[in-house]
């Protein structure tokens, strides 16, 4: 059982961190998206390039291990007909599963236990 418990702290610790740092992105690429001047020619664009900037730029420290691609597991949408911008993540579990193997132990089932997607979104009404 203490193989059991030590595994899972280990083996969770990697999501944890990654929650993290998903809501820090998406809230960082929302809060500079806010700076792009209303006046500026094609501001939808605009304030969807500086969102995805602000991801990457984020989310640089994540390992290429853990196959993190801007633009695939990432999406910065702008709504101008509501005037809200919404910044998501949505990383697949099974690319983790890729770099930290996940165990099936009887009577526990597997560990550490994930949802399909970790995902986090911030979003702002313009």
């Amino acid at each position: 059982i203490f193989f059991a418990v030590f595994y899972a702290l280990v083996s969770y610790s990697l999501p944890f961190v990654l929650m993290q740092t998903f809501n820090e992105a998406t809230s960082e690429a929302v809060r500079r998206s806010v700076a792009v001047d209303p006046n500026t020619p094609g501001y939808a664009a605009v304030v969807v390039s500086t969102a995805n900037a602000a991801l990457t730029q984020q989310l640089q420290w994540v390992p290429p291990a853990l196959n993190l691609v801007v633009g695939v597991d990432t999406s910065a949408v702008y709504d101008a007909t509501q005037g809200t911008l919404t910044v998501r993540v949505d990383y697949p579990t099974s690319k983790l599963n890729q770099v930290i193997p996940f165990l099936v132990l009887p009577g526990v089932g597997a560990v550490p236990s994930l949802p399909a997607t970790l995902s986090a979104a911030s979003s702002l009404k313009f």
